[in-house]
């Protein structure tokens, strides 16, 4: 009975073999003879082998007990030499008493070779499929090839594409092996659609999500290629959405994604189960372990009771509490949140329990698909190392810390078991991507004209996770270079240490009547303090000279500067016809202050400073709710020519409002004070204008040269001011009838400000007449005292309101303004429309 299961087994066996091997390949055939008799693998003759030795045949011939053959053995061993992939035909059959296997063996591929691919190189393609050349041919490896070369082409959006391998004979048992690729066009998402959504319109939902719909501007991006991997993402960056804003049941159901032949394209729908939205009832405390207070880990809590549930807040507040727990020694404790509801009220009480976990260290740390990256710029992230007791917090922070890094396209931090049961291994699964940006940008703005740059970055130097940046800007007002360098981690210290090297000159034009050349230097160090805030400390060192163009310089013949001539002077040089009455003034001379800087030649600045920075924005691109703010303040006077301290503070609060509105509130202020006996110079000062209150010129607000050559072709230079203050409310609207693809928004705009308080120069000593006018009497060789300057200096609030077109473009982010001033000064210069922008590509 067993001898008759087992020959029945057999013969199911090559039967299946038999009938499977066509569907998969052609090219291998298989006929069994009549059962064989018992005999000895040794014995087995081999016919038809030219690379594989006979020897290696019989090796797939297992003898039974006793060392002999039976048809289980055979039937096993003809299986396990067509899954070899080595053989087109294998054969079994009985001569002369003895089992004769005839083998055909599979052709080597002699060249592999791709046709059609425009999109996807060669390189990329050879390193995914498994027939290489050289290598034996494998029918049923070769449609397993031609599935994965469509599959890579279904993940760049293109699922019409079709691959046809073809293999073409040539002498000595060789074939070139040809995958002809038609690619197709790329499959976009013609529709995205949310189900179930009441809290947050559909328009608002597409801004949380990456995929996007096809529109005419589509082939600058690939967000509108169908990517099912991205798509399942968007699922979780919906929820995480609805959970971070107080929807604590919230389940994005299912992401339904149907193909349209009509529209060519897909339609995803997501589906949402909102659930109702709470707030913190209560924040409470409890340890299990006896030596620690539970309430201790208060401060460390970012949860606050009465606002919204916050699950980001919660997931950050046990970061910050476990990695303080390690701090004080208790290495394996857990925090563990637990949320109570309470579905009447719409509250959920917070309880924190802090519990001693299980005391597992880490035995290894292994890195892995790193090929460019140094390792220690990986291990770097983590604030723990082998040898440490297992934290998830910190795992989870290195983690995100890799992330944000910008160097891999997937991060993936998973755990295995260690040597004992108390050990883990930890395994970072890395994909790198490219870190390296060459741009060519362009822009215009009303302020400095046409404008463009050209630069070179690398975020990861050398695979040192080191960032360097060189750039050229050349535009019509504006030109300069400039080299940054940032060492992330100095002396393996979370410190960051910048360095920068810059030349910039801005030419004169319809706001300014100088240019300015400035060539600077400036080191710095970078201190994140916590996620939401950190602080910079610099060092800055640079030249500056004014120049002016030819027709504001032209009195250099007239003894010293800011001279007026007398009608006696203007008669013995005759300089009556040349230039009237007033001399020189009268084409429009340069302010004095402008001409004292021009005279003083080249200043040297050298000053120490700092910026405090506090950021709470969900989208720094995009805002739409949170808080910056930057405190910034510079100390002149270590070294050089001036002396001063500058203080500058800007805060933006960003608050979402009723359907999709984001409301902005802009608060700016500003001082400048010098100490010594140092004069402030004109270029010291705060210069303002449409960056404070929109409607007005650049330099348009804020004290001004109101001398009387102002009155003769030019008009006065801005002198700006030591002071400053600015209010502005702004609220941002999408325009609903637009698709959401093409980025356009509106905002309406109130703004008020005010620069004062002119602390430059006023008077300049020079050798004249005593009868010069505006020069204080002096014996007739000796150094008088010549006024020069009379200006404006109202202490006035400069109001205006407008409305803006915001459009986050392919072009790069683009922004049109036009504001009415309701309050002005006398002499401030309005520009009612703002137009600013560029791109990189």
């Amino acid at each position: 009975m067993k001898v008759g299961m087992r020959v029945l087994r057999g013969v199911v066996g090559a039967a299946l073999v038999f009938f499977a091997v066509p569907v998969a390949t052609t090219a291998v055939g298989v006929v069994m003879a009549s059962p064989a008799a018992a005999q000895s693998a040794s014995s087995i003759a081999v016919e038809g082998n030219r690379r594989v030795e006979a020897e290696t045949i019989r090796s797939y011939f297992k003898p039974g007990p006793g060392g002999r053959l039976d048809q289980g053995s055979i039937d096993d061993g003809l299986k396990a030499l067509i899954e070899t992939g080595l053989f087109q035909d294998v054969r079994i059959n009985q001569a002369g008493g003895r089992l004769v296997v005839s083998v055909v063996e599979n052709p080597v591929i002699g060249r592999l070779a791709f046709e059609g691919n425009k999109k996807i190189k060669d390189e990329q393609l050879s390193a995914e499929i498994q027939s290489k050349p050289r290598g034996t041919l494998s029918r049923p490896m070769v449609q397993g090839d031609a599935l994965r070369i469509a599959e890579i082409y279904r993940r760049s959006g293109r699922y019409d594409v079709r691959v046809d391998p073809q293999i073409i004979e040539q002498p000595n048992n060789r074939v070139d092996l040809v995958f002809v690729i038609t690619e197709g066009p790329k499959t976009g998402v013609k529709s995205i659609e949310f189900v179930g959504n009441k809290a947050y319109s559909s328009y608002r939902l597409k801004d949380v999500i990456k995929t996007r719909e096809s529109n005419l501007l589509s082939f600058l991006g690939n967000g509108d290629v169908y990517d099912p991997d991205r798509v399942e993402a968007d699922r979780d960056l919906i929820r995480r959405f609805y959970l971070k804003h107080g929807f604590a049941d919230v389940q994005v159901v299912a992401a339904l994604t149907e193909y349209d032949p009509e529209r060519k394209g897909f339609l995803v729908t997501f589906k949402i189960e909102e659930g109702q939205q709470y707030r913190v009832g209560s924040v409470t405390f409890e340890s299990a372990i006896p030596t620690l207070d539970g309430n201790s880990m208060r401060s460390f809590s970012r949860v606050n009771v009465g606002s919204l549930y916050n699950a980001e807040a919660l997931e950050k507040s046990v970061e910050e509490m476990q990695i303080e727990l390690s701090r004080r020694g208790y290495a394996f404790a857990t925090v563990r949140p637990r949320g109570d509801r309470n579905f009447d009220e719409h509250t959920v009480s917070i309880v924190f329990s802090i519990e001693e976990g299980p005391r597992v260290y880490i035995e290894r740390i292994n890195v892995v698909g790193n090929t460019r990256t140094r390792d220690y710029v990986i291990r770097r992230e983590f604030d723990i190392s082998e040898g440490d007791a297992y934290n998830r917090a910190l795992v989870d922070r290195a983690e995100r810390r890799l992330k944000n890094l910008d160097f891999f396209k997937t991060v993936k931090i998973t755990t295995e078991p260690g040597s004992s049961s108390d050990r883990v291994i930890l395994v970072v699964n890395l994909e790198e991507k490219s870190t390296g940006d060459f741009s060519v940008s362009g822009g215009y703005s009303t302020s400095d004209g046409a404008l463009g740059e050209v630069s070179v970055s690398e975020r990861n130097f050398l695979g040192r996770g080191i960032f360097a940046k060189a750039s050229v800007q050349y535009g019509q007002y504006a030109r300069g270079y400039s080299l940054s360098f940032v060492e992330p981690y100095l002396l393996d210290y979370r410190v960051a240490l910048g360095l920068d090297l810059y030349q910039r000159e801005q030419l004169a034009n319809r706001y300014i009547s100088y240019s300015t050349k400035t060539l600077g230097f400036s080191p710095r160090l970078g201190f994140a303090l916590r996620e939401d805030l950190s602080l910079q400390i610099r060092y800055s060192l640079y030249r500056q000279e004014i120049t002016l163009p030819s027709y504001l310089n032209n009195c250099n013949n007239i003894p010293g500067p800011g001279f007026f001539p007398t009608p006696q002077y203007i008669a013995a040089n005759n300089l009556q016809a040349t230039y009237g009455v007033l001399g020189c003034y009268g084409d429009g001379e340069a302010s004095l202050p402008v001409r004292i800087g021009l005279a003083g030649g080249a200043y040297w600045t050298s000053s120490l400073g700092y910026t405090l920075t506090y950021n709470t924005l969900d989208n720094i691109k995009n805002p739409t709710d949170g808080l910056l703010v930057d405190l910034r303040q510079d100390f002149a006077g270590v070294g050089g020519d001036v002396k001063f301290i500058k203080t500058a503070f800007d805060a933006k609060y960003y608050t979402s409002l009723v359907s999709d509105l984001v409301g902005l509130i802009h608060l700016q202020a500003g001082n400048l004070s010098t100490y010594g006996d140092n004069q402030l110079r004109m270029l010291d000062h705060f210069q303002m204008g449409s960056n404070l209150v929109r409607g007005f010129a650049p330099n348009g607000i804020g004290p001004r040269d109101i001398g009387q050559y102002a009155l003769y072709g030019y008009g006065g230079d801005a002198l700006g001011g030591t002071n400053y203050w600015g209010a502005s409310v702004e609220l941002q609207m999408p325009f609903w009838f637009l698709p959401k693809e093409v980025g356009l928004k509106g905002a309406v705009y109130a703004d008020a400000g005010s620069l004062f308080d002119y602390k430059g120069p006023t008077s300049w000593s020079v050798t004249g007449e005593v009868n010069t006018p505006g020069c204080i009497p002096a014996s007739q060789t000796t150094i008088g005292t010549c006024s020069g300057l009379n200006y404006d200096d109202t202490n006035l609030v400069r109001t205006s309101v407008g409305v803006g077109l915001i459009w986050a473009s392919p072009f790069g982010p683009l922004r049109f303004d036009y504001a009415i001033p309701i309050t002005k000064g006398k002499y401030d210069r309005v520009q009612e429309f703002k137009f600013g922008g560029g791109t990189s590509f």
